[in-house]
């Protein structure tokens, strides 16, 4: 009998003890903090492959194939003209990571009419044929992919159709942490191409939203702002940090006047941005190709 008392004894100190311990919040086994549990790894560039030299775009190819996560191609992946024959050379390139990858139409895609080729070689992945923009999960955040080719899809002015999904996908997706990619940059001081106001009304939409990050392509080189508003005022309270990131292979471009808010650039290398995406805030890198040193990191945190 006493062996028994012993024994009930026991089971009653194993179950009060963990209680009082985990009241005094001290428990026994920590778990991960929310940032381990929920980190997502974004990575990628734009203007990537073309046939007439594909040395660049198999160099960040290989960045990507040695790096994890959801592959971001921000447009212009297939030079000149986004045709059957083009797009053979980027799946030799970036093909090689094409069930990770999760695209975004640029304007030498549309040199096919409507860009049927991009279309036909991603899929569903690319979203709806007749639109090009779409959004999706990762980790907590929400990443919308939006097509900068405004006069293909009716416009991107307030009210237009694009604009309009736009609001109506960030209201029912009240995310802690919000991330957009596209082609065509609102700030670029890239010489050839420069700013794109005709994207104004979808960082409008964006900011409103209070959208963390968004990252183009269209010039070719690596340029960094500082978070700012959709008139180009910064604003380190609940601005969006941009990165135009078109190294993916195609070629290099000169630089034009700096920007305001323009804290980063180089065009001598080609590479990829990556970005830990965590429950709170981000960390970017900018991955150089083999035997270049530039690179560029930091972090921010969701408003």
């Amino acid at each position: 009998m006493k062996a028994s008392y012993r024994h009930l004894a026991f089971l009653l100190f194993g179950l009060v003890l963990p209680l009082a311990l985990t009241v005094a919040g001290m428990k026994l086994s920590a778990d991960p903090p929310d940032d381990a549990k929920q980190a997502s790894i974004l990575i990628g560039a734009g203007d990537i492959a073309d046939c007439s030299d594909l040395s660049g775009a198999e160099a960040t190819a290989k960045l990507l194939e040695a790096n994890p996560g959801t592959v971001m191609a921000l447009g212009d992946l297939a030079y000149p003209n986004g045709t059957a024959e083009n797009f053979k050379c980027y799946d030799q390139t970036w093909g090689r990571v094409k069930s990770r990858t999760r695209p975004a139409v640029g304007n030498h895609e549309f040199h096919s009419k409507g860009a049927t080729y991009y279309f036909e070689y991603f899929g569903p992945t690319a979203g709806e044929p007749r639109t090009g923009y779409y959004s999706y999960e990762l980790g907590s955040w929400h990443i919308v992919v939006l097509n900068s080719e405004c006069k293909e899809v009716g416009g991107c002015e307030a009210g237009s159709a694009e604009e309009k999904w736009l609001r109506e996908d960030l209201a029912a997706h009240p995310s802690g942490c919000t991330l957009a990619y596209f082609h065509k940059p609102r700030f670029s001081s890239g010489l050839i191409h420069g700013d794109d106001l005709e994207v104004r009304p979808l960082w409008q939409a964006l900011y409103d939203y209070n959208a963390e990050i968004v990252i183009n392509g269209h010039d070719h080189d690596y340029e960094r702002f500082a978070p700012q508003d959709p008139g180009g005022q910064a604003d380190p309270r609940r601005g969006i940090r941009e990165f135009v990131v078109g190294t993916g292979g195609k070629s290099h471009r000169e630089f034009g006047v700096a920007k305001p808010n323009s804290e980063v650039r180089n065009n001598d290398a080609y590479g990829v941005l990556k970005l830990t995406l965590k429950a709170a805030g981000y960390d970017w890198q900018f991955i150089p190709e083999a035997g270049k040193t530039f690179t560029d990191a930091g972090s921010g945190n969701c408003h």
